[in-house]
């Protein structure tokens, strides 16, 4: 959602504090922070504590104040949606991911799976990743005991709040154990 709109609602507790983050998009990279709604209505559904990212809208990508942000996958997933364009109806049935629970864990870095190979290519300064002294560059050769060499499995792994992961990074041709401890964005 855009700083504007979360600057002029009181959607987020002022208590809270943002921690800084990257996400990618259409528009590539972009730094964003990453904090949690209190209360988040989808018609008649309602969510409590949900995961969100602050960006500022500098193109107005959000027709601010017209909306006030952009409702993402991890929301829409719980849901079977129809579309019905001439009578410009949108129906939503709940599914099986419903009453999943939301990602709160906060690692400050991003993976990617390019050329067969997992790279960490984002890691932001002061998060559990940058203290666990992982580096952009760095080969992820496994997680924790897993060495499946599926990002998918990685990333499910790393949401592990208040424990402490292994991971094994390959960085200049050698094996390195680097101790990683997700943080709670709640």
């Amino acid at each position: 959602m855009s700083d504007a709109f979360a600057k002029d609602s009181s959607i987020i507790l002022s208590r809270r504090k943002p921690v800084t983050t990257q996400a990618e998009g259409m528009g590539g990279r972009l730094q964003m922070r990453l904090t949690v709604v209190k209360e988040l209505k989808v018609g008649p559904y309602k969510f409590k504590n949900v995961p969100t990212y602050l960006y500022k809208d500098e193109y107005n990508v959000t027709a601010y104040p017209r909306t006030g942000g952009l409702i993402g996958n991890d929301l829409l997933r719980r849901f079977n949606l129809i579309l019905n364009y001439p009578k410009r109806e949108i129906h939503l049935l709940p599914n099986t991911h419903y009453a999943d629970i939301f990602d709160y864990a906060y690692t400050g870095m991003a993976i990617y799976f390019l050329e067969d190979k997992i790279w960490i290519e984002d890691v932001i300064a002061g998060s559990p990743a940058d203290k666990a002294g992982c580096k952009i560059g760095d080969e992820v050769i496994g997680v924790g005991k897993n060495f499946s060499h599926d990002i998918q499995q990685y990333k499910t792994l790393l949401q592990t709040l208040n424990e402490r992961i292994e991971l094994i990074v390959k960085r200049n041709d050698q094996l390195q154990l680097l101790v990683l401890k997700p943080k709670s964005i709640l």
